[in-house]
């Protein structure tokens, strides 16, 4: 089975890139409810122009669309999908999530809108790439 996933290697990677990105956004909205001295439990007010409901927000955005990910990269190995796409289109996915999360850190909504765009692009190569290998 090893042998499967040394093509996808960079595929693999990317799959930890993403569980390192949602970890990084669990910290962020821990420190910034914190610091905002945010009831634990509480709902978070919607109001784009607060920190911790935009760093929430890009944390469940995320976990909106990190099953997709996950089954997609599983799918494109286990189909023997081309290595060379399915990697690219992994790590397109990985660098988009981040640009979303960064956008959406700092209230840039067009520039996360196209982020988010490119991530699920990337989600619909990996399922394309993947069924017609």
């Amino acid at each position: 089975m090893m042998g499967l996933f040394e093509a996808y290697s960079l595929t693999v990677l990317a799959l930890g890139a993403t569980g390192a990105l949602i970890l990084v956004q669990l910290i962020v909205v821990d420190v910034a409810s914190i610091r905002a001295k945010h009831t634990p439990g509480a709902p978070i007010a919607v109001d784009h122009e607060n920190f911790l409901f935009r760093a929430g927000r890009a944390l469940a955005n995320t976990n909106e669309s990190v099953a997709a990910f996950v089954l997609l990269a599983l799918f494109g190995m286990l189909s023997t999908a081309s290595p060379h796409a399915l990697n690219l289109l992994a790590w397109v996915y990985v660098v988009a999530r981040i640009g979303h999360m960064l956008c959406y850190y700092a209230g840039a909504r067009i520039l996360r809108s196209i982020s988010f765009g490119i991530g699920l692009t990337a989600l619909l190569g990996m399922l394309l790439v993947s069924v017609f290998s």
